[in-house]
Order: C-alpha cells, then sequence, then structure tokens
C-alpha cells in the first residue's frame, strides 16, 4: 500500500491505494530519484481510498471530488506535442461542504491497457491517478503513479526467421553475420556467428552494440535520439581466413524496453543490433540491423 500527503494552509490531502501487488518497476521521476511503481497487466483492477484529511475546527466549501485514471504521452522537449491517450473518472462527492476528515473508496474494473509504460529519454508514456477538489479559488490536485506492462504472446507463437548480412570492401574484406532470430523477449540472448571469407586488412577488434532509437513525430520534423546500451566485444586480434567467431549476448542485463511502433502517431522506440570492425588505422565499418523487442508470458 502506498501513501502520499499534499500539505496545504487549510487542508491536508492524501491518496492512499491499496495496489497489493507483487509486481513493482523502479523508474527515475522528475528530480532523477529512483520510486518504485506498482505493475498492473491484464485485466488486473485498481482499486483503493482516498482519504482527505482537515485541521481541527475548520471546514471545506468545495464544488466537487472527482478521481481520474489517465494515461499520457509526454514528449519532454516539446510540451505542445504531449497529450493524454486515455481518461476515465469517477464522482466521489458533489458540491458541498466538508466538516470533517472523509474517506472514498474507488475502484476502476478492468481498464484499457492498450500501451506498456515507457520512461525515455526524449519521451514518457506514463499513467497515473489524479484526485481534483475544486474549489472556488482553484483546485487542490494530487497523483498517484502506477507501472503498465503489456504480454505479447503473439510475438511468442510466431515462427522465427533468421538474420543474415554480408559486409565487404572490394579485395580487402569479405564476411557474413547471421542472427539466428529476428525477434526476442526481454531476457533472451542473442546468438549467432561472423563467417570471414577474405582478410586483407589488418582488424584490431570486432564488438557488438544494442541501440535504442527514439523516434518522435513523423515526417520532417521527426526528431532521432540514438541511445547505445551496451557494447560487448566479440573478437580480439585479426581474424583468419575462414575463422567464424560465435555471437552470445544476453539482453537481460540491459536497460532495454519491448519495441514501440507508431504509438498514437506520437513516437516509436526501435532496438537496433550495430556489428562494428576496427582496424589498425582506427577506422570503423559496420553494419546495423533492427530487431524486434517484447515481453513473453
Amino acid at each position: 500500500m502506498s501513501r502520499l500527503l499534499q500539505r496545504g494552509s487549510i487542508i491536508k490531502f492524501g491518496l492512499r491505494c491499496s495496489y497489493n501487488r507483487y509486481l513493482h518497476r523502479w523508474i527515475r521521476n522528475k528530480e532523477n530519484c529512483l520510486i518504485r511503481l506498482p505493475v498492473y497487466s491484464g485485466d488486473d483492477d485498481i482499486s483503493g481510498v482516498v482519504d482527505l484529511r482537515m485541521n481541527k475546527n475548520k471546514k471545506i466549501d468545495h464544488l466537487g471530488i472527482r478521481i481520474e485514471l489517465i494515461g499520457r504521452i509526454e514528449i519532454l522537449n516539446d510540451q505542445k506535442q504531449s497529450s493524454d491517450f486515455m481518461s476515465m473518472g469517477r464522482e466521489l462527492e458533489a458540491q458541498g461542504i466538508l466538516m470533517e476528515d472523509k474517506s472514498y473508496k474507488f475502484q476502476f474494473n478492468k481498464f484499457e491497457k492498450q500501451y506498456e509504460s515507457y520512461y525515455g529519454k526524449e519521451v514518457k508514456l506514463r499513467y497515473y491517478l489524479r484526485v481534483i477538489m475544486n474549489r472556488n479559488y482553484g483546485q487542490v490536485k494530487k497523483e498517484v503513479e502506477f507501472a503498465v506492462q503489456i504480454m505479447e504472446q503473439e510475438q511468442e507463437d510466431q515462427p522465427q526467421s533468421s538474420l543474415k548480412l554480408e559486409v565487404g570492401i572490394e579485395d580487402c574484406l569479405h564476411l557474413d553475420f547471421e542472427y539466428f532470430k529476428s525477434r526476442y523477449h526481454l531476457r533472451d540472448v542473442v546468438t549467432g556467428k561472423v563467417n570471414f571469407y577474405l582478410v586483407k586488412i589488418k582488424i584490431k577488434y570486432m564488438e557488438l552494440a544494442v541501440i535504442r532509437k527514439e523516434q518522435i513525430g513523423s515526417g520532417t520534423n521527426q526528431q532521432t535520439e540514438n541511445d547505445i546500451l551496451v557494447k560487448y566485444e566479440l573478437m580480439d586480434g585479426c581474424p583468419q581466413k575462414g575463422e567464424v567467431v560465435p555471437i552470445r549476448l544476453f539482453l537481460s542485463g540491459i536497460d532495454i524496453s519491448p519495441t514501440f511502433k507508431n504509438v498514437s502517431g506520437k513516437f516509436s522506440v526501435k532496438y537496433i543490433l550495430n556489428l562494428i570492425l576496427v582496424d589498425e588505422d582506427d577506422r570503423r565499418y559496420f553494419k546495423q540491423q533492427e530487431i524486434t523487442v517484447y515481453r513473453k508470458k
């Protein structure tokens, strides 16, 4: 159970949500502090209690009290593009006068979980509860955030296909590499191999990087943010003709999310495997391949 309190000059306004969840997710808030959010998925309901705490010998005139469940996409560098993609509400009390502390139970049954929560560098997709007390001079508000996870069983059920690409420099270098799968769950292992057919340049090392690509907007106004999540050295030194180098990279230790495709027309999140060769003159040769990442049950 989480309990949050906001202090005002005449009231103490608290929101207590009975989460009773075994799953939690850690995220960074606006102050860059880690906070723990309860996780909801599938047909989960969300319920709890709203507490209004008054100072003694005070009465509160209000124009109504309401609780809302909101899903919102926030574009961090352009708030004008931010918008709600879902909103539902319940009236807790009509206009009146509060003379004492009061509690209100609430419940949203099997609320729609269209998208998974996402917290990136340039965009956030977040869910939260908001309680509003309307008053003549303004509003008193309190928010409690939670996370949503989407299990994609259809990705698990589909047959896999391998990804095979060639890299070459005429009369200098010829190789191909193969990833044995094109779709990976969040705790999966990327496996594959690199085959060297011609090597006439001195290679210092070869590495594999995982890149997260956030794309905000579309068309000519689209903005892209690339973030290298991890680099893993596959080979140290120059390979010989005919050599085969295995690929094995664990995703479970990486801060990775599912792939997002054109969410509400606002943003996409893609994951790229970048195979990089570096020669003795520090020239870099690379080949990128997009993969699909999903959450399995």
